[in-house]
Formats: C-alpha cells, structure tokens, sequence
C-alpha cells in the first residue's frame, strides 16, 4: 500500500533518535545488575558470599523485584501516558529512573539497594512501554518499522555499553568504584532525555484524541514536511483519517483491562501482543547468556560485552529491513538446539575441552544473529502499533508485561534449574517455541506500509477512512474536510 506523500524528514528522525535515550536507560538499567555482580568487591561490601544459600536469596530479591517492579510498571503505565501525554510521562519516568539510580548509586545496605532495584524495575518498564509508543505516533506508515526499530538498537547498545563498563571498572584498584560507578551511570541517560524532553513535540495522536486538533496538525505537518509535498498534503490526509477514526473508537466506553479483554476485537490484539512478547523470552535470549562454559574473571563481561555488541548491530539490519519483508520473523530454535547439546557435554564446571566451550559460545553468537536481525526489533514495532490510539498504551503495557513476566520466571528458576537438570533446561526454550512457530505464521497479520489506523482492519475494526482514497481527493477537497 503506498503512502507517497508522508514521509519521515530529518527533524522527524532526530526526535526517534532523541528520545531512544529512554530505550538506552531501559537496557542499561536491565543490564547493569548482572555486571555489577561480576565485581568481588560487591560481594564483599555487602558481605555476601557467592556460594551461599542468604547471597542466593539476595540475588532473587534484587532480581525478581526488579522485574515484579516492571510488571506493576507496565500494567500502569497506560494511565499515565493516556492522562498527562506521551512527553509528559517521558519525563516523569526519567525522575523515577534518576531517584532510583541514585539509591542504588548510595547503598549502604543490602535493603536500600533492593527499594532502588524495585524502583528500578518499575521505571525501566514504563519507558519500555513508552518509547515505542510514542515513536510508532509520529511515524509515517512506510518507517515506521524502521523508526520505531531505533528502539531495540538502542537497547542492545545500552546493553553492550554495560558489559564494556563493567570490564573497565573490573581492573579498577578502588572497591567502591568498581560497582558504585557502574550504578552512577545509570544516571547519564536519563539526566539528558529529561533535560531535553521540554523541546520534544507531543504526539500529534494523544493530541487530536484530546481535541487539541490545531496543535496536532502542526506537528503532523512538521514531522512529515518535504519538498515533494509543500501543501502538507500528506500530513492532512494523515489527519483527516486520525480524526475520523478516534471518532469512531471513542463511541465505544472501554476504561479498563477488563473491558478491553470482553472486547472481542481488542481481546484478539492483547492477546496476540502478549503472546508474541512472551514467546521473545521463551526463545532463550536471556538463559542462554548463563550457560556454564567454564570461563571466570574478566572473560564472561568480554564475552557478554562482544554478544551484546553484535545483537545491537542485527538490530540495525533489523529496522532497516523491516519495511521491506515485513514483522513475522523468527528463528535461532536450531541454534539453541546445538546450544543445549555443547552445553551438555562441555558446560559442566570440570570442563577441560576449551575447544568445546568455544563451540558453545560460537552458537550463542549464531544464535543471537538470529534472534537480533529478526527478531528483537520486530517484535517491539508490530506491538507498537497493532493498537488503536484510544488504548495503544495500554495495549503496548499488556503485550510488554509479558517480557517481564516471563523474565522474573525463567530466570528466578534458572539457577536451581542449571543445578538440578543442567542442559535438559533449554529443553523449554526449543519445545515451546518450535510449538509457537505455526501460530505466529498462520494468525499474525502482517502490517508493514499501513498506518495505526488500517491496521485496525486486519483485527475485524472498520475503518472510518483509508488513507488511499483520501489521496485520490483534490488538495483542496482535504482541506475542506479538516476543521481545525
């Protein structure tokens, strides 16, 4: 379907490129915990002992809150960006993630540390939600997988940056630095989207759902200006079909989970987005990261540092091709597969075949490949924008919680689970997907080139207007129809 006339200029892209500093706080503070654990003299701050049964309930507190912490986030979310707008709650999400890096930042007891993860958690998950929303708001229908797709990079990079960190401060003579620093960082991101989130335009959808129809379509028109286009004639068709269709969404009185989930239109979409979102995690990304392979020191936040690096690089490739071949992708179920059996044999703590535990950490890489060109980015975009503007955020909320639901599970069981069972455990993450696999090809409806609103078509919605038969009025004859 062509959308000729709306397009993404520069001031478009750098307003994505901006605010996916809420992407890189969302991967930094997911990642940072593992890191910082790698550092002796957090453990011995704490006087914690790694092998010991009060350090391993620590770790699950610090752990299973921070994603209890993200689960409560994305189920509330919604309310905040649908009440205060999209900026608004940009900002008011960074002030949590700066108190919460700050408490982390200045533990001086276990407890304290465990409030800022929580804290953490909550915030993390929030701009989680809020970035790709946001981000599929002011995009035009043929980049916006490209745009929105900013969002897992930059996640993956922060994740990267994490382990690179981690490494530097791992040779740092100071004990305090070595994990106060790499808590203090946190900070960074979130100080200059906030800082700079006063000059970012509200979405124009959050604003003509608000009546403030004058104001959304200046920012319409501003985003999407071009030469090919000096009448805006693009951006007012956007408008005209934006408009006409909360006018049809808002007749039905839909405020709640509950409601939305006896909707059989809206339970489909939530649904579909939670599942999708839930199976990403049940593909292993996170576990297969913990596979024993008999490295120790400095090696493992190399190792991890190099992965995270070529996944954020696959995001890349990901977003940029995405508008092209579409969202439904998936793979790497091979790759864990041969994870899985290297683990088995050379995964144990005994392991002398070094050339085995290499293997294992070349599929991982294989793996990842997989996962991060068509996977990760994919996944965020689709969820982004099979909502309609009256409930994206709360949709994006629901479909989000399911990364974090499925996290606190599988990785709060992953230790006793690679203790008890060892490698039989990625045996879950081979079995479930492989059984996901012909659900996602045979009921997702691809959506690449159509905007939020014909999108809603593919879910049973009825369109109040398309945009190709805007296109075929006169210029003038769409002006005629806005009524600002």
């Amino acid at each position: 379907m062509s959308h000729i006339r709306v397009k993404a200029n520069r001031y478009n892209y750098c307003v994505a490129l901006f605010v996916c500093l809420g992407s890189f706080t969302y991967g930094f503070t997911s990642g940072i915990f593992g890191t910082v654990i790698g550092q002796t003299s957090w453990w011995n701050y704490f006087n914690l002992a790694m092998d010991s049964s009060y350090g391993a309930v620590i770790l699950d507190l610090c752990n299973g809150l921070f994603y209890a912490g993200g689960f409560l986030g994305c189920l509330t979310v919604n309310w905040l960006s649908d009440t205060f707008g999209r900026r608004r709650a940009i900002q008011i999400i960074m002030t949590i993630c700066i108190i919460a890096a700050v408490i982390q930042t200045s533990s001086v007891h276990v407890a304290m540390l465990i409030v800022g993860r929580c804290l953490g958690g909550i915030a993390a998950d929030m701009i989680n939600c809020t970035v790709p929303t946001y981000i599929s708001e002011i995009s035009p229908p043929s980049q916006r997988g490209r745009l929105v797709g900013f969002h897992g990079v930059w996640t993956l990079v922060a994740f990267g940056l994490v382990n690179w960190a981690g490494l530097g401060t791992y040779f740092k003579a100071n004990p305090n630095i070595q994990w106060r620093l790499l808590f203090g960082l946190q900070l960074v991101a979130p100080l200059v989207l906030l800082a700079g989130s006063f000059k970012l335009p509200e979405s124009p959808r959050w604003l003509i759902s608000r009546g403030r129809d004058k104001e959304g379509l200046d920012i319409l028109e501003r985003l999407h200006e071009n030469p090919a286009d000096p009448l805006h004639c693009g951006a007012k068709d956007e408008f005209f079909q934006i408009k006409n269709q909360l006018a049809q969404d808002n007749e039905e009185s839909l405020r709640n989970l509950f409601q939305l989930l006896r909707n059989k239109k809206y339970r489909s979409r939530l649904l579909t987005g939670f599942f999708l979102q839930a199976m990403t995690q049940t593909s292993g990304i996170l576990i297969v990261e913990l596979a024993n392979l008999n490295v120790i020191g400095w090696k493992p936040l190399m190792i991890t540092g190099f992965y995270n690096s070529w996944a954020a690089f696959l995001n890349v490739i990901n977003s940029f091709t995405v508008d092209r071949v579409g969202r439904v992708r998936a793979g790497g179920i091979l790759c864990v597969s041969i994870v899985a059996a290297l683990v088995a044999h050379y995964g144990t703590p005994d392991n002398t075949n070094l050339a085995g535990a290499g293997a294992a950490i070349a599929f991982m890489f294989l793996f990842v490949t997989f996962y991060g060109s068509c996977v990760d980015a994919s996944s965020y975009i689709f969820c982004s924008e099979i909502f309609p503007t009256h409930i994206r955020a709360q949709g994006v909320g629901m479909a989000t919680s399911g990364v974090f639901l499925m996290n606190a599970v599988y990785l709060t069981a992953a230790g006793t689970a690679f203790t008890k069972i060892g490698w039989k455990f990625y045996l879950v993450f081979i079995i479930i997907p492989a059984l996901a696999l012909p659900i996602i090809w045979r009921f997702f409806p691809e959506t690449k080139g159509l905007t939020p609103e014909e999108i809603g078509a593919l879910f049973g919605d009825e369109p109040a207007v398309g945009t190709n038969h805007i296109q075929e009025l006169s210029e003038t004859s769409v002006d005629e129809r806005i009524k600002v």
